[in-house]
């Protein structure tokens, strides 16, 4: 039998992301919603589902759903783009942004996806860390961008997995000081109330990506969708696999959009929930929560990997970030339900006394 050779060298030192989900009582790793879909809102994408043609085809920029957010949200067909999860959007972006002779600029810590695309589309990556509270180091990257060199940056707002909110006066500033494409990554808009949406027409560098992953728990459909100039989604199209975004996960995401205001009580539910939780935490010796305007919350903890492993015997499974970099001690918790929190603090306060 032969043998096969050898993949893209580019891969050599890539890991494959691994949210490391494991069989757990209290599911808090993932940051996602803990409510599933309202039952009303199941049976409505039920009855849309019987008169889906399964051997045809499905809308390949999903039109429909993007005339829905387009009006939603002020905006013509052409600003707007759906896709296969967030994920797809951000691989777009880097096919179309990055590649060979390019430059991403990164924020680290944050979304780990970011820097992984970039080097699967052989981007070069220029890293500004972020100070010791997570806050964004403004002063270095603005001056970075000076060079005039950077083809793409994402801002994450809430940053992922630090939870806070990028400062819009910075936001701004970068966007005049560049003229590379500046993603701000929304994912959590809805947890945190903050948009660059009314920005969107003065900036035509600017693209925001939102997901229905999280406030519509919808992790498992996955619908994500960009907000940007025409010209900036006309280049994302180009690259993008065709009919990407499948029949069914279409008609889960209108019915569900259609009917987004049903989710609010929930996301009330969890904004007021985080609040406890940093009360919580912020109160126990040996343990320091970070500020979040997102549905999860970091902490340092002494003995991280021991206290991981106690939640974890207590059937709490939370985000394990301990060894990563810059994120040297620290867990993350995604806001449960009352009952999945309360399981949480109690196994940690356990976790803390041993």
């Amino acid at each position: 039998m032969r043998s096969v050779r050898s993949a893209n060298p580019a891969l050599e030192t890539l890991e494959p992301y691994d949210p490391k989900y494991l069989p757990a009582n209290a599911f808090l790793s993932a940051n996602e919603n803990p409510l599933d879909v309202p039952a009303d809102v199941r049976l409505a994408v039920k009855r849309e589902v019987r008169n889906v043609a399964f051997n045809r085809y499905p809308d390949p920029l999903a039109n429909d759903l993007r005339d829905l957010i387009a009006e939603a949200n002020g905006l013509d067909r052409d600003c707007v783009l759906a896709g296969n999860g967030g994920d797809e959007l951000l691989f777009d972006i880097a096919l179309a942004w990055g590649g060979p002779g390019r430059t991403f600029l990164n924020l680290p810590p944050t979304f780990s996806v970011y820097e992984i695309n970039a080097q699967l589309t052989s981007t070069n990556v220029v890293r500004i860390p972020r100070r010791a509270d997570y806050s964004i180091d403004e002063e270095a990257v603005l001056a970075r961008v000076e060079a005039g060199d950077i083809d793409y940056i994402i801002v994450t707002s809430p940053n992922n997995p630090t939870g806070q909110l990028a400062d819009e006066a910075f936001l701004l500033r970068l966007l005049d000081a560049t003229d590379a494409l500046v993603v701000v990554d929304e994912a959590y808009f809805e947890f945190s109330r903050r948009t660059m949406r009314p920005w969107l027409e003065k900036h035509a560098n600017l693209a925001i990506l939102r997901t229905f992953s999280k406030a519509f728990s919808l992790a498992g459909v996955r619908m994500g969708y960009l907000f940007a100039d025409p010209r900036v989604i006309r280049e994302v199209a180009k690259v993008r696999q065709p009919y990407s975004v499948d029949a069914v996960s279409q008609i889960v995401a209108r019915v569900v959009f259609e009917n987004r205001a049903k989710f609010e009580p929930g996301i009330k539910a969890i904004i007021a929930e985080r609040g406890r939780l940093m009360n919580e935490l912020g109160a126990m010796d040996g343990v320091r929560p970070y500020p979040s305007d997102a549905n999860y919350i970091l902490f340092r903890v002494s003995g991280a990997d021991a206290v991981w492993e106690r939640l974890y015997e207590q059937g709490v499974l939370v985000r394990d970030f301990s060894h990563a970099p810059l994120l040297e001690g620290c867990l993350r918790v995604s806001v449960g339900t009352r009952e999945q929190n309360d399981a949480f603090l109690a196994a940690l306060r356990a976790a803390r006394k041993e």
